[in-house]
């Protein structure tokens, strides 16, 4: 049993499961990681975890801040570790890979909605496209 995952699950006032701590594993492991990769994982650590139990797990980490859930457009949720700070993310569109982004502003929300729309904003998601270095090279060939 992973102590420190037990004693964040403990933190947030969660039972500590087999579960739990094996989906929370799995985000920890493979930052940006869709679900099926996170059951697949999970699987591999304690045998058996339905689909379900993946995604029931997965909301609760999501709700209680332990894991961050972020949807790309054109892919599948990903789930991301880094929680708590004001990061974004940029995508390469060629191989998918994911890479976490410091926020350049600092604090959030750092875009502004236009005004008059009546909302408090607290959050901007931010996602950048482009191409990974890797990509870049590959390609250039």
């Amino acid at each position: 049993m992973n102590v420190v995952h037990a004693e964040l699950l403990r933190g947030k006032g969660l039972s500590v499961t087999a579960q739990r701590l094996a989906v929370l594993q799995a985000v920890w492991d493979s930052p940006h990681c869709t679900a099926d990769n996170v059951a697949e994982h999970a699987r591999a650590q304690i045998g058996t975890i339905s689909r379900q139990a993946v995604y029931d797990s997965l909301a609760v980490l999501t709700e209680t801040n332990l894991v961050r859930k972020i949807h790309p457009a054109g892919s599948p949720a990903l789930f991301d570790p880094r929680t708590g700070d004001n990061h974004h993310h940029i995508i390469c569109r060629t191989c998918s890979k994911v890479v976490d982004v410091d926020c350049a502003v600092g604090q959030a929300p750092c875009l502004s909605a236009a005004v008059g729309s009546g909302f408090e904003v607290d959050e901007a998601e931010v996602v950048f496209w482009g191409k990974c270095p890797n990509c870049r090279t590959n390609t250039a060939d």
